[in-house]
C-alpha cells in the first residue's frame, strides 16, 4: 500500500468534508501506518483497531450531551434491591438528575443498577464492561440508547473520567476503590481538572470512616502523600449535602485550562478587586511567578473560543500543589 497515496486521499478527504484536527488526524494515521510495519503480530493490531472502535461510538454518544454536566457513580455490582446503600444510590441519582446533572455508570447491577433506576428518564448513561460473569446490563438501562460497551477496561475507564465532573463511590469492592483511588491520584497529579470525589453510605455504616483511617494512617502519615491530598475527597451520609456540596464546587469556579506555563481557571462570575486581593493573600504562594491576575477572555486568545463570556484567572501555578489548587477552589466558591 502506498503511503503517499494514502495522505493525498486523506488530504482530499479533509477538504471534502472541510474536516477540522487535519493534523491530529494525519498523527493517528501515520502511528498505524508506523505500527503496521514495526509490529507483525496480529493481537496488537486488534487491540488498537477495537480499542479505537470503543473509543469513537463513545465520544459521538456523549458529544450530544457534552454541554450537561455528569456524575460519574460507582459502587458493587452485588449490593442487592433491599440493602439501605442500594435505595441511597437510587434516592442520589434522582436528586443528582432533578439538579440537571446526568448520572454515568458501568450498566451492571447492584449500585450501578440503583443509579440507573434512580436517575430521570432520558438522565442516565451505561457504560458496559463484557465479563464471562457478573455483569450484564440492567433493566434500566438495558434498551436505552446511552448504553455503550467495552471489551477494555482502559478505555472503559477514560470515558469515566472524560465525560464526568464528580465522582460519587458508594460502598463496593476491588472495582470501586480502583475507580476511587485513580481519580484521586489523577488529581494529585494534575491528569484530570479537580472535581468533586464524593464518598457516600448510610448512616450508621462506617466503611468510608475505615477506608479515611487507612489512607491517614498508611499514607498521611507514614509520608505517602501530603495533608492536602486528604481534601481531594469529602465524605456523607446525606444526599441533600452531598448533592449541594457537588453544585457548590461549580458555583463560581466552572473549569480549568493548562496552556503553556500558565493555569487559566474559568469562572461563573467576575471577582471584585477586593475578592482577588483576597484570593492573592491566600493563595498567591501557588503561583510561581508574579500575581493570580483578573482579565476577561478576550484579553486571552488561547482561550477565547469556549465560554468568551466567562472571566479567567490566570498564574503561573507550580503544577505539583494539587491539593492545594482544590482548596482554593472552595475557597472562590465563597464568592457566590
Amino acid at each position: 500500500m502506498d503511503k503517499n497515496l494514502i495522505i493525498k486521499d486523506l488530504e482530499n478527504l479533509c477538504k471534502k468534508h472541510n474536516l477540522t484536527h487535519s493534523d491530529e488526524l494525519f498523527d493517528s494515521i501515520t502511528t498505524l501506518l508506523r505500527s503496521s510495519t514495526e509490529h507483525p503480530d496480529s493481537a496488537d493490531h486488534k487491540l488498537i483497531s477495537t480499542s479505537l472502535s470503543e473509543l469513537r461510538k463513545a465520544f459521538n454518544l456523549f458529544y450530544r450531551y457534552k454541554d450537561i454536566r455528569k456524575i460519574a457513580l460507582f459502587g458493587s455490582a452485588r449490593t442487592k434491591s433491599d440493602n439501605p446503600e442500594y435505595r441511597l444510590a437510587e434516592q442520589f441519582s434522582g436528586l443528582a438528575t432533578s439538579s440537571g446533572f446526568m448520572v454515568i455508570t458501568g450498566a451492571g447491577p447492584g449500585i450501578m443498577e440503583a443509579g440507573n433506576k434512580g436517575a430521570r428518564v432520558n438522565m442516565s448513561f451505561g457504560v458496559n464492561i463484557f465479563l464471562p460473569f457478573e455483569q450484564s446490563a440492567n433493566d434500566y438501562i438495558k434498551n436505552d440508547s446511552k448504553l455503550v460497551s467495552f471489551k477494555y477496561f482502559f478505555n472503559r475507564k477514560l470515558i469515566f473520567i472524560k465525560e464526568s465532573d464528580a465522582t460519587v463511590l458508594f460502598p463496593g469492592g476491588f472495582g470501586t476503590h480502583d475507580e476511587g483511588f485513580e481519580v484521586l491520584t489523577l488529581i494529585q497529579t494534575g491528569r484530570c481538572a479537580p472535581r468533586p470525589v464524593v464518598l457516600i453510605c448510610e448512616e450508621g455504616n462506617d466503611y468510608w470512616d475505615v477506608w479515611e483511617d487507612f489512607v491517614q494512617r498508611s499514607l498521611k502519615e507514614q509520608g505517602y502523600i501530603s495533608k492536602y491530598d486528604l481534601g481531594l475527597y469529602k465524605k456523607f451520609h446525606n444526599n441533600s449535602d452531598a448533592m449541594a456540596y457537588i453544585n457548590n464546587f461549580y458555583s463560581v469556579y466552572h473549569s480549568i485550562r493548562y496552556f503553556k506555563d500558565h493555569s487559566i481557571i474559568r469562572l461563573n462570575k467576575k471577582l471584585s478587586p477586593q475578592q482577588l486581593n483576597d484570593v492573592n493573600k491566600a493563595f498567591g504562594y501557588l503561583a510561581e511567578t508574579g500575581k493570580i491576575e483578573q482579565k476577561h477572555s478576550r484579553f486571552l486568545p488561547e482561550d477565547n473560543s469556549q465560554y468568551p463570556q466567562k472571566y479567567r484567572l490566570i498564574f503561573h501555578f507550580n503544577k505539583i500543589h494539587y491539593g492545594r489548587l482544590i482548596k482554593m477552589i472552595h475557597f472562590l466558591n465563597t464568592f457566590s
